[in-house]
């Protein structure tokens, strides 16, 4: 049963209402609440990124069949978001407000996987904070925001998701820059470009065997 879609906005520290879906879990526990929440950051937003990108159209589409609600937004400046592009600085505050969003729908209990695809990723993995549980960062170029230290050293697992054939940054360069970080597994997706297209279901099974092992 596909999740019905909820227009909702989340507000942001410094002012600004951001468009926002809402997607509930169709597969939830016993009690009635859903196994995990996730917060899904879209590509850059001036190669046309948006919250209905492929890729994370595709996990906003199939996490709640897995028991996860699902939160997806717009960063500031993209369509219905006020404000303008902040070159990956008010993105972190646009994340954070997403998850703040996300938090007041699900049980305290309910882990938080902070989820993006490329430039999103890179804005994900710059957003640290108490409420996210673990990260899921599909094709992260490590190069729209300047510091990865405070996630580098985090405890609590990282999983990056990288494209075979990423035309933006090669995987083996991400493997080699994050080679020191804490807690972080990589999984490289054979035959995908950075666009992933056609390979979106390999995404989908990662994002769900991440909130399986933070649930397990």
């Amino acid at each position: 049963m596909s999740a019905a879609i909820e227009p909702t906005a989340c507000a942001t520290v410094d002012g600004l209402r951001l468009e926002a879906e809402l997607a509930r879990a169709t597969d939830t526990t016993s009690t009635g609440a859903p196994r995990a929440a996730a917060v899904l950051c879209h590509p850059h937003p001036q190669a046309g990124g948006t919250m209905r990108s492929i890729v994370i159209g595709a996990l906003f589409d199939a996490l709640p069949e897995a028991g996860v609600t699902c939160l997806r937004f717009n960063f500031r400046g993209v369509e219905g978001s006020q404000g303008v592009h902040d070159e990956g600085r008010g993105e972190v505050l646009d994340a954070e407000a997403a998850i703040a969003r996300l938090d007041a729908e699900v049980p305290p209990s309910t882990p938080l996987l902070l989820a993006g695809w490329s430039f999103g990723a890179d804005v994900a993995l710059a957003t640290v904070v108490d409420r996210v549980a673990a990260w899921f960062a599909v094709a992260p170029p490590l190069r729209s925001v300047q510091d990865f230290s405070r996630v580098s050293r985090d405890e609590r697992h990282k999983l990056l998701a990288l494209a075979e054939h990423d035309e933006i940054r090669s995987a083996a360069s991400v493997i080699d820059e994050t080679r020191d970080w804490t807690a972080t597994d990589i999984a490289v997706v054979g035959g995908a470009s950075h666009f992933f297209v056609g390979r979106t279901d390999r995404l989908v099974t990662l994002a769900i065997d991440e909130v399986d092992r933070l649930v397990g």
